[in-house]
């Protein structure tokens, strides 16, 4: 890797910064990364909550139908067993589709925009987990989850060692993780799918540490302007948001409590 004082124009600065400029420089980029992020997940959060608060209640005379134990409103039924709980689902990944098309024509701040939108559309995906699982189980493995993602990213920050070879195995595994999660809607194996969990809970471990060192050298060698930079960091945001709420989701599966 180069030594810090050879990346120039950055922030388009137009010279050679010292050392200490660009350590200020890739602190404040990667504490916007994880502001976002952590924007994100708060969002998606109280949106989980709010549907879930809506959709569901524990009144008994108040319960149109029922779901592994919990009543559903009318809201509930409609969200949660009409062809629109498919719509709700989808909606995260055609988010996707759209960063991946239109983010080099987007300004940073309707980047951001739209990266908040996101997260509460994946917030109403998500409220099925408050559905299939208890609360507490929900909260706890949040905690969990939030340890591990935290250890894993400082990993991939502070590391000498190049993840660029273990980037490229778990891209491989996570096509591989897609098919067989593909293959399990059809065949519904319990085992399969406690090993597509596991699995699941090791790749987006190890994409966290590997999408963090990539993020850290896109600063110190990309060069990027002010705007570039912030449209970066959401993109970054975007990309560990993902790799969060991943390895939350595999997790819940291997060790939360269902609701009865």
């Amino acid at each position: 890797m180069q030594p810090y004082e050879q990346n120039q124009n950055a922030y388009g600065t137009g010279f050679a910064r010292t050392a200490a400029q660009v350590d200020q420089g890739l602190r404040a980029f990667m504490l916007g990364v994880y502001n976002n992020m952590v924007l994100g997940l708060a969002i998606s959060a109280l949106v989980a909550l709010g549907v879930n608060m809506l959709a569901t209640t524990s009144d008994p005379s108040a319960a149109v139908a029922r779901i592994g134990g919990v009543g559903l409103t009318q809201f509930g039924v409609t969200l949660y067993t009409t062809p629109l709980m498919w719509i709700v689902a989808l909606a995260p990944l055609a988010f996707i589709f759209f960063f991946s098309f239109r983010m080099d024509r987007m300004t940073a701040a309707s980047a951001r925009g739209t990266f908040f939108a996101f997260a509460a559309v994946m917030g109403a995906s998500l409220s099925t987990l408050l559905i299939r699982y208890t609360g507490a189980s929900v909260v706890q493995v949040f905690f969990i989850t939030a340890a591990a993602f935290g250890s894993l990213s400082l990993w991939g920050y502070t590391t000498n060692r190049s993840l660029s070879g273990m980037g490229s195995f778990l891209i491989m595994g996570l096509v591989g993780l897609i098919l067989a999660s593909i293959v399990n809607i059809f065949v519904a194996s319990s085992a399969l799918q406690f090993g597509i969990s596991v699995i699941g809970v090791l790749i987006f471990a190890g994409l966290t540490a590997y999408d963090t060192q990539k993020l850290k050298e896109m600063y110190l060698y990309g060069n990027l302007d002010s705007e570039a930079a912030g449209k970066a960091s959401v993109l970054g945001a975007l990309t560990l948001y993902l790799d969060f709420i991943n390895m939350f989701q595999f997790l819940l599966a291997l060790v939360g409590n269902r609701n009865q």
